[in-house]
């Protein structure tokens, strides 16, 4: 067995693969440039690093169902208040995850809610965090046949392993009082444990009719609020502005 063939076996055992790809011509470089066996070492664990941390990034992308266009670079930001814009730099560094506390975005329809989220998601994936983005509907059914076929408890053991979860337009529609106690159940489950991220088009003192309860909707919120960041885009809708210039809503 040859050096090169050697090498290519243990860089395989390990699972070194871009090592294993490049470290050939890494080495050609090393030897016209005059590298010390340290910084030719360095050259190719640093690069087996970045795309160790690439290939995680767009795999925590995948299946954090997010949509891919609602980006920080896309999003608008000379529209958002002077308020939230200040904020919003803080946020994708992502220390609310490691206090567990949750944003809380709230506004009329069209005004950038879910983009805001979404932006912020992105960026948090970025720094290696895990996040699941759901419309609140799709996750309050996904909760009820897991509750019905006796599987809510691995339902939740899965989303704990989510730095945050993204759930969009709470309230947009409604549900009925079994649907949202598993919605509660998962706020409750998350409570002081991991963040959630909330959109909603309804203030609080509307969420009664979310909740169906007066008193469970005070709970949801008594937990949610605790540890939380408000952003409040009182805003007009970008989709009616849009649609007044004659642009696509």
């Amino acid at each position: 067995m040859t050096v090169t063939d050697e090498l290519t076996h243990y860089l395989k055992e390990f699972r070194l693969p871009t090592i294993r790809a490049n470290y050939e011509m890494i080495a050609k470089e090393a030897v016209q440039e005059s590298l010390s066996y340290e910084q030719f070492l360095l050259i190719m664990l640093r690069e087996e690093y970045e795309q160790r941390t690439q290939n995680k990034v767009q795999r925590f992308l995948r299946e954090s169902k997010l949509p891919l266009e609602k980006t920080l670079a896309n999003l608008d930001l000379k529209r958002l208040p002077q308020k939230v814009r200040q904020q919003i730099s803080t946020l994708t560094e992502g220390v609310f995850l490691d206090h567990t506390e949750n944003i809380l975005v709230f506004g009329s329809p069209g005004t950038g809610k879910t983009h805001l989220l979404c932006a912020i998601a992105h960026e948090l994936i970025r720094r290696g965090k895990r996040v699941l983005f759901s419309r609140c509907d799709l996750l309050v059914q996904e909760l009820l046949i897991a509750k019905k076929n006796l599987e809510l408890a691995k339902i939740l053991k899965r989303f704990a392993k989510f730095d945050a979860i993204l759930i969009d337009d709470i309230g947009y529609v409604q549900q009925s009082r079994e649907e949202m106690e598993v919605l509660f159940t998962l706020l409750a489950d998350r409570y002081e444990q991991a963040s959630v991220m909330i959109s909603s088009n309804l203030p609080f003192s509307q969420w009664d009719t979310i909740f169906k309860s007066a008193i469970t909707a005070a709970a949801a919120v008594d937990r949610l609020v605790h540890h939380s960041i408000i952003l409040e885009l009182n805003i007009p809708s970008f989709r009616m502005i849009s649609a007044k210039s004659g642009g696509v809503a």
